[in-house]
């Protein structure tokens, strides 16, 4: 059975360790804060749990880096190579990070939301992978694979490209839930009153693409719903508002018929 290490215990490290506790053996956590470590290593059963990179176990498969990205770097320079594959699960970090540290090594980046108090089941998650050499690859893609159903080649521009999209869609419409939330606190109205809205609108994604499926006053150039809803807000909502306006409006433009 293959030997896994995690390294980290946070929002990705807590979601990766339950699915991979029931496909292989997770022999150690590592977190800065040992309480953190211990935590996760009891929640899937794992025998040992540290704070010292320098006492990791030194004859695992595979080393799970999901650590946050600007903390990668240092974990990889404080322990030295041992010829098991070593992994980080950054989507905006590149495979380098490596370079010169390990000989076998690449990323596996699930494209999820993450949170350490709500476990996500991974099936159906899209995991994008790199290695550094063909053999590796295979390594990695089938312990991706013991995770979900769709493992993808990509390198590290196009994890990139996807990290961007992935902060449009998710961080960024998050955030506009956030303002919608703040709109109807105003008013004393509840956001739940949204959910039927949002859930249908992301249900749609499955038969239309986005741009099919854009609906609301800016695609319409209806400028008098768009003016009075201005006039309501302030501050960056009305910036926010009105630059997304716009952007819909010249992506829609009015047929000439239509004027």
């Amino acid at each position: 059975m293959e030997k896994v290490v995690i390294i980290g215990s946070g929002n990705v490290a807590t979601s990766l360790a339950h699915g991979l506790a029931a496909r292989c053996e997770v022999v150690q956590i590592y977190s800065r804060q040992l309480p953190h470590a211990q935590a996760l290593a009891d929640a899937i059963n794992c025998p040992l749990a540290t704070d010292d990179l320098l006492a990791l176990v030194p004859d695992a498969d595979a080393y799970i880096v999901a650590v946050r990205d600007d903390v990668i770097a240092d974990v990889v320079a404080a322990v030295p190579d041992n010829g098991a594959l070593w992994l980080h699960t950054s989507g905006s970090k590149g495979i380098d990070l490596f370079k010169g540290h390990r000989a076998h090594y690449g990323v596996l980046w699930p494209m999820q939301s993450f949170s350490r108090e709500m476990v996500v089941a991974l099936d159906d998650v899209h995991f994008f992978a790199e290695a550094s050499d063909e053999a590796t690859l295979a390594h990695l893609m089938a312990l991706g694979s013991m995770l979900s159903r769709h493992v993808i080649e990509a390198d590290s521009d196009k994890r990139r490209r996807l990290h961007v999209a992935s902060v449009f869609s998710c961080n960024f419409a998050n955030h506009m839930w956030s303002l919608a939330d703040e709109v109807l606190s105003e008013a004393e109205l509840p956001f739940g009153a949204l959910l039927p809205l949002i859930r249908t609108t992301v249900d749609k994604l499955d038969r239309l693409s986005p741009a099919q499926s854009q609906t609301g006053p800016a695609i319409r150039h209806d400028n008098q719903v768009i003016e009075s809803h201005l006039a309501m807000l302030d501050g960056d909502k009305r910036e926010i508002y009105r630059l997304l306006s716009d952007s819909i409006m010249n992506r829609n433009p009015l047929d000439d018929n239509a004027k």
